[in-house]
Order: C-alpha cells, then structure tokens, then sequence
C-alpha cells in the first residue's frame, strides 16, 4: 500500500498585533521576519560567526547588560544609541567585530516581535479559544531564503510566517519577503496555503520581484531609512543567499542551527 504524506500549511501573519488570531493549529514553526532590519543584521550576524545573540526586550535591559561588558547593538526608530556598540545595520557585524562573541541586542520591532513569537513556544490563544503551540523560531531574511526553504523542508513541519512590521502595523518590505518565501515552499510540493495573507503576500511578491529595489521606493520604512542616511543597507538587504545560515531561538539566545 502506497502512503501520501500530508502536506503541510503555510499562513502569514502580516503583523505581531495579528498573531494571536492565527489558525494554524499543532505544532508549527514560526518564522520571523524584519527585512529592514533586524532580520538581515542577525543572519549576518552568525554567519559571520557570532557565538550567540541574546534579544532583549527593553532599552534599560541592553543598557544593564551593557555595563556588565558585553556587546550591544541597539536602536530606536532606526537610530543608534549612545550606549550602544552597534546600531541594526547588516553592515557593522563584520566577522572581526563579532566572531566569537556574545551579542545583546535590542531593536525597535524585530525584538518585540520575536518576544511574541518566543510567548508561542509556551501556549498561546487567540480569539478562537484554540490553543497554539511553535516548535521552534527561526529567523528569516532574503539573504537566506534558500537555506531556510531547505530547513524547513527538511522539518515537514506547519510554518507561520511573522512579519515584524512596523509598531504593529503592515510593513511592505516584511510582506514581500513572506510572498517570496511562501512561493519556495509551494515550489517544493510539500507545503499548501489556504491562507488569504499568504495569496496576497505571492501576488505582492509577483508585481516586485523584477525590481525589488524599485518597488521598494513605495515603502514607508524606507524613506526612514533615507532620511537617517541608513539606506545603504537596502541593496543588500533585498539579495537572496548571501549566507548558508538558518538561526534559531531557544527561547533565551539566537544561535546558528547545529543541525544544517
């Protein structure tokens, strides 16, 4: 008798205000995602060689931490703070500045963010009453699109897809990174969707892909960014697989998955 396996769902949740009325049920894998630029600046990070991050919710925590002699990297709304060591810019995590090292780090959405998606590793519950339960985090950007469509190919397991956004509300770059990655794991025909997010996010995903760069230009964060004189980091940013790596959070560290 010949066995089919079961394939396995893909939703999106365009924002961490939204997740806790998500409908994927059982065990799942959250990714999460802040293209701009959380997200990117950590898989730099440990490919770069990072011993671990330590996310950090509250400014007075990274500062705390700072005191007692590690490595910082902090922001608010796009800016680094004078206590810091680091902003949030992939740039600065250059291997000689980091190999090895123990990195605090603490950002306006991409830590708040994975905050929630560490609360889904215990027991959450959305409107519905239904309990939810993520069997791991993992850290998503352009730079690792592939690497990560493997890992969780290789895991057979759900995916909720978590777009930081930005305070809580729709960002387009978060989006078109969740289309792109819905759309390789589509491609592997081991994953569905049945999720409207997820559609939306592939349709996004269609109308940029000739031009992320240009299409980019519509998006809010992006004039931050430009205003700051940050914008450096937008190239970069929107290239897939610059790095092999996929890291994962425990629940207390961000470090590179020992099992790729």
């Amino acid at each position: 008798m010949r066995y089919v396996h079961e394939k396995n769902s893909v939703e999106v949740c365009f924002s961490p205000a939204l997740f806790g009325d998500i409908v994927t049920t059982g065990e799942f894998v959250v990714v999460l995602v802040d293209i701009l630029r959380a997200t990117t600046t950590i898989c730099t990070a440990v490919a770069n060689g990072v011993e671990a991050i330590v996310p950090v919710a509250t400014l007075d925590e990274a500062r705390r931490l700072k005191t007692e002699g590690f490595l910082v990297a902090s922001e608010k709304d796009g800016v680094q703070l004078d206590f810091a060591d680091f902003g949030n810019s992939a740039t600065s995590f250059t291997r000689e500045a980091i190999e090895g090292k123990t990195l605090v780090y603490c950002t306006t959405n991409g830590t708040r963010a994975l905050e929630i998606a560490k609360g889904a590793s215990g027991i959450a519950k959305g409107a519905s009453g239904v309990a939810k339960g993520a069997s791991g985090v993992a850290i998503g950007a352009f730079i690792n699109i592939s690497a990560l469509t493997e890992w969780l190919a290789a895991r057979r397991q759900n995916v909720v897809v978590l777009c930081s956004g930005w305070k809580n509300k729709f960002c387009l770059e978060d989006t078109l990174f969740a289309g792109a990655l819905t759309g390789k794991l589509l491609a592997t025909g081991l994953f569905r969707t049945e999720c409207d997010s997820a559609h939306a996010s592939i349709d996004l995903w269609s109308l940029a892909e000739g031009d992320v760069l240009g299409y980019i230009e519509k998006a809010a964060h992006r004039h931050r960014l430009r205003r700051l004189g940050l914008d450096d980091v937008l190239p970069y940013s929107f290239a897939c697989d610059r790095v092999e790596v996929v890291p994962v959070f425990d629940g207390r560290t961000i470090t590179a998955d020992a099992a790729r």
